[in-house]
């Protein structure tokens, strides 16, 4: 097997929990397409196979300075008091909740790159593929997926473990992706491959 992270992005409680911040959006697209049970098969799939898990996730601390002023993403998390470090929002939804040996990658971007410790742990780990998952599909997913080509790592997107605000916003993501990667639907992905 290659030697592979999985990282399950973004998927915190403000974003895609029923009773979260998002949850008259992300939170439906998420249950609508299975996102939070696919993605919990999709982990189970890769511990089994010796994939790594990491877990990304976006967050500020309580005073927001980590927030660029120019910023229309994050400037609505200080606006709506969303995204804190430390509080229910940003841990990972319950139903794929980390391990204590899953790597926990903090953001204050939409890259899962930008400033952060994916590409120490990457080095460090010697990974040769990212599969990768999350919300919303047309930000971290999509930025992590260009990146990741561009840093020379095999990328694969599972699909059915991703969702936008919209179906058409995730499809049309989806769509542009196929340029970065392999777009798979995580049943028929071979974690042993």
């Amino acid at each position: 097997m290659k030697k592979t992270l999985f990282l399950v992005m973004d998927m915190m409680n403000d974003l895609v929990a029923e009773d979260g911040f998002n949850a008259q959006t992300y939170g439906i697209q998420c249950k609508e397409r299975g996102v939070l049970a696919n993605t919990a098969a999709a982990i189970a799939a890769a511990r089994a196979a010796g994939a790594q898990v990491g877990y990304v996730r976006v967050g500020f601390s309580s005073d927001y300075r980590e927030v660029p002023e120019a910023s229309p993403i994050f400037s609505g998390a200080r606006k709506n008091g969303i995204f804190q470090l430390g509080t229910k929002g940003t841990e990972v939804h319950p139903a794929i909740a980390p391990e204590p040996s899953d790597f926990d990658i903090v953001k204050h971007r939409v890259s899962p790159f930008y400033a952060t410790s994916l590409e120490a742990i990457l080095r460090a780990n010697r990974i040769e593929r990212i599969v990768m998952c999350g919300v919303s599909t047309n930000g971290v997913v999509h930025s992590g997926a260009r990146e990741a080509h561009d840093r020379d790592y095999e990328v694969v997107i599972l699909e059915d473990c991703c969702a936008g605000v919209t179906p058409d916003e995730h499809m049309h993501a989806i769509a542009c992706m196929g340029r970065y990667g392999a777009i798979v639907a995580s049943t028929e992905f071979d974690w042993a491959a």
